[in-house]
Order: C-alpha cells, then sequence, then structure tokens
C-alpha cells in the first residue's frame, strides 16, 4: 500500500473531513468553493467511494442522511502526507 494519498481530490476530502464528519453534497460544494470551479459528480463520488473502499473514510446514517468521517487510518494517512509536503517545503 502506497503511504500517502495519491489523489489530490482524496487528499483534500480527507483535508475536509479532518476537522467534521459531512454529509457528501456538504463536502462537494465546500470542494467546490475551494476549488473555485464545478466538480463531477461522478468524479466525486468515485473519489469518495475509493477513500472509503481503502478504510481511510467511513460513513454512518444520521436520520435520513449519509454522514462521511475520517477514520483512524485516514487521519494517520493524511497526518503522514502533511509531513511529507512539509518536509518538502523546508528542503527548499
Amino acid at each position: 500500500m502506497a503511504q500517502y494519498l495519491q489523489s489530490g481530490r482524496r487528499r483534500d476530502i480527507c483535508a475536509l473531513l479532518a476537522d467534521e464528519s459531512m454529509q457528501a453534497q456538504a463536502l462537494k460544494s465546500r470542494l467546490e468553493s475551494t476549488y473555485d470551479t464545478r466538480i463531477d459528480p461522478q468524479s466525486f463520488y468515485a473519489a469518495l467511494d475509493a477513500l472509503e473502499d481503502q478504510g481511510f473514510v467511513q460513513t454512518r446514517t444520521e436520520g435520513i442522511h449519509d454522514v462521511y468521517e475520517l477514520t483512524d487510518a485516514g487521519r494517520q494517512r493524511l497526518d503522514a502526507h502533511v509531513e511529507w509536503l512539509l518536509a518538502q517545503v523546508d528542503a527548499n
């Protein structure tokens, strides 16, 4: 298994979920606001599904909505990626 998150969108989803759990639509809207562009729904949900398949994100149900949250494995992967990124920036 790769040590770091290999997709920018997956990394950014994990970063947004690090602070709070969110419904998929709220998460997608936050990404679109951050990127200042529309994200194709199929592409977004594919990234979310991949994170869930890898065990980095999990879904729980609140009322009639699915809420996504970062798992411990997702937090560890995100922290490792951030640490690597900071080391690269500090090295230059």
